[in-house]
Parts: C-alpha cells; structure tokens; sequence
C-alpha cells in the first residue's frame, strides 16, 4: 500500500519536473472559411398577386423577401428542376435514350418527341427546361428509372436529402396531383442547388434552341419565361401553370454582382408581380407581356 502511495506522489513529482517545451505542441491553423456578405433586404412597395414569394440571395442564402414562403401549394412545372437535378447527377448529356410509345401519349405542354427516335440526354434535358415539356419529362423518367413510379420515389428522397421538408411529388412534369406541392421556400433552395449545375445554369438561361434526334427530326424550343425574351437582369428561369397551381414563377437576376432567385407561386399576373420585384431590385425596361409566350 505504501508502494502505491510512494508511486502516486513520485508520479506527481515527475510531471511538474517535465518542462513544458517537452510536450508536444498543436499547431492550430486558421481555417479558410468564405462566408458570403449579407444582401440588403429587398422592400416591394407595389401589391403583388402571387400568394407565395420568396426572394432569396444565391450566394449566401440569404431570405430578402418572402410572402407565406412555407405555405404548401402547387408548384405546376417547377418540380421540373428537380427532374433535372436527378438527371445531371447521375447522366452524362451524350448518352442516348430511345423515346418510347409511352410519350406519345403524355398531356400537357409537349415538344411532340417521335417514338422510336433517339435524343441525347442534354437535348431532352433543353426542351425540359427551356420549353418545359412533359414529353421529356416522362422520357427522363424512364430513362434513368424505368418506370414514373420508381422516379418519383428518387424524387422524393432527393428532396429529403436537400432538406425539402415542405415539398412532395407525385411525378416529374408538375401535373396537379394530391401529393404533388411544395413551399416558395423549398423551391428557392432546389433552385440554387440546380443552378450549382452548368448542364441546368445553362439551358434555364437560354431563350431558344434547335435539337435534332439521331434520325435527323429536328425540334425548335422556345423559352416560355417570357422575360428571358426582353432587356431585363434576369438571366434565367422556369415557369408552371396548372389549373390548381395557378401561375407560378422561378427568375434568377443578376444585379450588381449579385444573383437572386425569385419564386412566385400561385401568381394571378406573374410577369406583372416579376416587374415590379425587378423595380425594387433594380430599375429594368419595359417587359414582355406574359400573352406572347404559351404558359407552361
């Protein structure tokens, strides 16, 4: 017992006699953290007839604007920037997907994809986004899942793993449905997420295009945000109309070095509401108006 007594007060004894120096120092480093400086909120001073906005910094984050952002509703053709998202992840645009007999019986805005033909994956994914079309919708589907069903279920796990807690969809065009609505909120992040992507930064930005199937067949797509057809900051988008969702809105706007995402849902002018966020952001020129462009 005095032996262990002995050792315990020798122990103390030794670790007060070891200088310092001896020990080994951790060198800390500073971490090389960038953290975008806040935007300045954004005041709308006109009435807006969209029921949910958000207007959101992409840099940062940043909520500037928002309007019931984390009421439900339907988003119409939006959800096809999630259908995007889970195509650039896991396709390359070169690849070949044949169309099947299925498409041709697809409702709502189409581009009329001929059966039997084949496209390249970046082709469909530009008459997506840029004409919105719920042929390409359907033939992405399937292509990558092989069936609708089984899409929408990697829809839905992707919105979880985005941390979508408001969104739910039920298929991959934007077709109301019970289960099919999301948040201007959510929407505004799947957004930026999509956006961190060239193969959709592009094509959501892009006013029209030519695609040709590998048979030759060649297919014009027009863009049908109207405002990517006039002088204005915004610099990409996606639009959905449903009977349900009413009109409803995605704008991205660079101004000043900035870009912001603009998410308006269930909208009674859209491009009417878009003018006058853009006027409390930056002054713009006159716009198109909405009835010279199909709304999809």
């Amino acid at each position: 017992m005095l032996d262990g007594m002995y050792h315990s007060i020798l122990s103390v004894l030794f670790l007060g006699m070891i200088p310092a120096a001896m020990h080994p120092v951790l060198q800390l480093q500073p971490l090389d953290i960038s953290v975008a400086p806040p935007a300045s909120l954004v005041l709308v001073s006109e009435r807006l007839s969209a029921s949910g906005v958000v207007i959101m910094d992409v840099e940062s984050g940043q909520q500037l604007y928002g309007r019931q952002q984390a009421v439900r509703r339907p988003m119409a053709s939006i959800t096809k920037l999630m259908t995007a998202l889970l195509i650039v992840e896991n396709h390359e645009m070169d690849e070949l997907v044949i169309i099947s007999q299925d498409v041709e019986d697809v409702e709502g805005n189409i581009v009329h994809l001929p059966s039997g033909e084949q496209f390249t994956v970046g082709d469909l994914l530009s008459a997506l986004l840029i004409s919105s079309s719920n042929d390409a919708a359907l033939a992405l589907a399937t292509y990558h899942s092989m069936t609708e069903a089984s899409f929408v279920f990697d829809m839905n796990i992707r919105a979880k793993a985005l941390g979508l807690k408001g969104t739910s969809f039920a298929n991959p065009s934007g077709l109301d449905h019970p289960r099919q609505w999301s948040t201007p909120q959510d929407l505004a992040w799947l957004t930026i997420s999509a956006l961190r992507h060239p193969e959709i930064r592009e094509r959501m930005g892009q006013s029209s295009k030519m695609v040709y199937s590998k048979q030759g067949t060649a297919i014009s797509l027009s863009h049908t945000h109207a405002m990517l057809h006039g002088d204005t900051p915004i610099i990409g988008g996606k639009t959905g109309t449903t009977d349900a969702a009413g009109q409803c809105l995605v704008s991205v706007v660079e101004q000043d070095d900035r870009e912001y995402v603009v998410v308006l849902l269930h909208s009674l002018q859209r491009y009417r509401d878009m003018q006058s966020i853009l006027a409390a952001i930056a002054p713009v020129s006159p716009v198109i108006s909405a009835a010279q462009l199909p709304a999809a």
